[in-house]
């Protein structure tokens, strides 16, 4: 298989980057606003990526075959007039538009928030896809969650893709039927440090009881507690008290990479509070990782059949004994 060069942009720690890694993918580029994810990004992967990425010359970003970005939702300031790129100016998608109308990668994979789908009346995603359309890109997009592929976390993320080869026929991978047990996420010599107080522990306790063990407790804003044996939905900005093992105590930095399906060999370089800002800020990287295959498989399949659909001109033998090529018959196939 052809290597696959790919960029990531909003990188964080380098979810996209673990996930395009195992489908062939060599990362070319990276770009991260975030002081302390760059640290641990060039940590983990030998590469340092660039800041700001509006700050960025697009002439000194590698061409590139796949544009990864978990970019962050913000609201369009003008929106719904169908003027292409003056609808999407001062956004940060606009920055992505950018790179691809100049670059042209083949294929491109974005996340974001769920909520993306339905922002101010669906006019939000609408406008990307429009955008995307422009550009030349067939797109697709569906909310997947990371519960559906090995993960102990229900975490739902909308993913957009796109081809620039309008043949392609891509399928959005299929759900695993088990999700890894918490057991094996769990640590078990864990440092008194990360255990709740006696208050927040009784009142816990005196609000729920949970049929599961291991279970992960889970408050929501309202006060209700309840337990799953998985994770709800890590956040960078909850309370260092939304979700509690076993109602008792917080997840440790290294399970919360776990849940986002982190190897224990990525190096936690940063501060518990930073790692786990980390965390609730990356995107899951099984489930990642099965859509960068299909659009990485489906882009070699289409390109395949490109090429066998090319003609190519050879002398049919038997028709003639000359051997100079202007006196042959010719066949096509």
């Amino acid at each position: 298989m052809k290597e696959i060069k790919f960029i990531d942009l909003f990188a964080g720690i380098g979810g996209f980057h673990q996930a395009a890694k195992t489908s062939g993918g060599k990362c070319v580029f990276a770009s991260e606003i975030d002081l302390e994810a760059s640290k641990a990004y060039k940590a983990n992967y030998g590469i340092k990526p660039h800041g700001d990425i509006t700050r960025v010359d697009i002439n000194e970003i590698p061409e590139h075959d796949l544009l990864c970005a978990g970019f962050p939702c913000q609201p369009f300031s003008i929106i719904g007039n169908k003027n292409g790129f003056d609808d999407i100016r001062g956004t940060l998608f606009f920055e992505i538009a950018k790179i691809l109308k100049q670059k042209k990668p083949p294929m491109i994979v974005l996340e974001n928030v769920k909520q993306l789908a339905t922002h101010d009346n669906k006019r939000t995603l609408t406008k990307i896809i429009e955008t995307l359309n422009d550009l030349g890109y067939k797109t697709d997009w569906k909310i997947l969650n990371a519960l559906d592929y090995g993960l102990p976390q229900k975490r739902e993320r909308i993913l957009i893709i796109g081809f620039l080869n309008h043949d392609t026929e891509f399928s959005w991978p299929k759900k695993k039927p088990k999700y890894k047990p918490l057991s094996e996420i769990l640590e078990h010599d864990v440092d008194d440090k990360h255990y709740a107080s006696d208050r927040i522990y009784n009142k816990r306790q005196a609000k729920h009881t949970s049929d599961h063990s291991p279970g992960i407790w889970h408050e929501n804003k309202s006060g209700n507690v309840s337990s799953y044996p998985y994770s709800c939905a890590l956040r960078a900005g909850a309370s260092y008290n939304y979700l509690l093992v076993n109602g008792e105590r917080r997840l440790t930095p290294r399970e919360m990479l776990r849940l986002q399906g982190f190897p224990n060999r990525f190096k936690i370089v940063c501060s518990d509070s930073q790692t786990r800002k980390q965390a609730g800020n990356a995107v899951p990287v099984p489930m990642i990782k099965a859509v960068i295959k299909e659009v990485v498989d489906a882009y070699t399949e289409a390109e395949r059949q490109k090429k066998q659909k090319e003609y190519r001109v050879i002398p049919h033998r038997g028709l003639s004994s000359e051997s100079n090529l202007r006196d042959q018959s010719l066949a096509y196939i």
